[in-house]
């Protein structure tokens, strides 16, 4: 598809989160250049120039726009919230109240936002979800109740039974009966991932913009019969190793665990595409013949869009048979900068 003037248009007037990466707008009267799904008000047409990277907005004398934050990865956490976020990490029990972001120069309602924004609830809500993932934790592992409420950072054993009973649904004695997955945001260059784990290994990977992520989270927690929290968990650990070495052109095959809850032929297809090597591309047709089932290209098409672990199971690689991208959840901008990272990153 060839990006004319009318349609870059059309995507920033859509604000069309698809378009990423792929063009920036400049806009003449204002001196001031965006990203295609910047939420400011739109300029009318004959007022923007549309340049491609920033570099060529900023050397023409363009200004980053305060709205949309054109200089940053995409969706990014800023790097103060990321600090608190690593000390809650680090340490769940501690609380920060709205004086100690004073205290940091955070403004409360605008970190409450944010995390209302990109995590679905309050910071203060985010807090709690963490102290509750550690005390399920140390409740399996065989701590008592008591310990385990007062160690969290609860001040009282009713306090903690009802945040518990909240989010389980059962009180902190029955709890033991319960799983939960592990959740935990990842930065990479092509914006920030969603990262879900079990004890089996990684079971979701997906950009946050990803417009089917809160559909994909409801089936993993029902497909497991689990809740979904906040929290650390040691695979969490060698994937964001990994993911940094591969954007770093340092790794071509990854060892991080995947656990893959899906049906039989789904598995089928996503255990085929990790076989599809580093810097190459396979057409559905291709994987259907693969998989013996030359008749099947619709169904494997299907099960390839189901996939929730995006580049450590490549999906990405899969083309069209004409040699044409087609459909990625994390939209065709990030499926080239994928495609291009690998192939010029492999032996000639």
């Amino acid at each position: 598809m060839e990006l004319t003037p009318e349609i870059m248009y059309r995507a920033i007037v859509n604000k069309d989160v698809s378009f990423e990466g792929l063009f920036f707008t400049a806009v003449k009267t204002t001196g001031i250049f965006c990203r295609p799904s910047c939420t400011a008000r739109k300029p009318k047409f004959e007022n923007v120039e549309f340049l491609k990277t920033t570099k060529d907005c900023i050397l023409k004398g363009y200004r980053p726009c305060k709205v949309c934050y054109p200089l940053e990865k995409l969706n990014q956490t800023p790097t103060h919230y990321q600090q608190i976020i690593e000390e809650l990490s680090l340490n769940p029990s501690i609380k920060i109240k709205d004086q100690d972001l004073r205290i940091r120069g955070i403004d409360p309602h605008q970190i409450r936002r944010w995390f209302l924004k990109n995590h679905g609830i309050t910071f203060q809500a985010y807090q709690r979800m963490y102290r509750i993932n550690t005390a399920f934790k140390k409740i399996h592992g065989g701590e008592s109740v008591t310990d385990t409420a007062f160690d969290s950072g609860f001040e009282s054993l009713s306090g903690f039974g009802d945040s518990f009973k909240a989010v389980f649904g059962v009180s902190p004695k029955k709890g033991k009966d319960k799983t939960i997955i592990d959740l935990t945001r990842i930065e990479t260059p092509l914006g920030t991932m969603i990262a879900c784990a079990t004890s089996q290994g990684i079971c979701l990977l997906e950009f946050s913009d990803r417009k089917m992520l809160e559909t994909e989270l409801k089936t993993l927690a029902r497909l497991l019969n689990a809740t979904i929290l906040l929290g650390q968990n040691p695979h969490f650990v060698t994937l964001e190793k990994e993911l940094n070495k591969y954007f770093q052109k340092q790794l071509k095959v990854f060892t991080t665990p995947v656990f893959s809850p899906g049906s039989v032929f789904q598995n089928k297809v996503w255990t085929a595409l990790q076989a599809i090597p580093y810097g190459t591309t396979r057409s559905y047709k291709e994987q259907a013949l693969s998989l013996g089932s030359p008749e099947s290209v619709r169904a494997v098409a299907n099960a390839n869009g189901m996939n929730r672990i995006s580049i450590l199971i490549p999906c990405h690689r899969v083309i069209g048979s004409d040699g044409h991208l087609t459909g990625y959840g994390g939209g065709l901008w990030r499926k080239k900068y994928l495609l291009d990272l690998e192939t010029s990153n492999t032996d000639s």
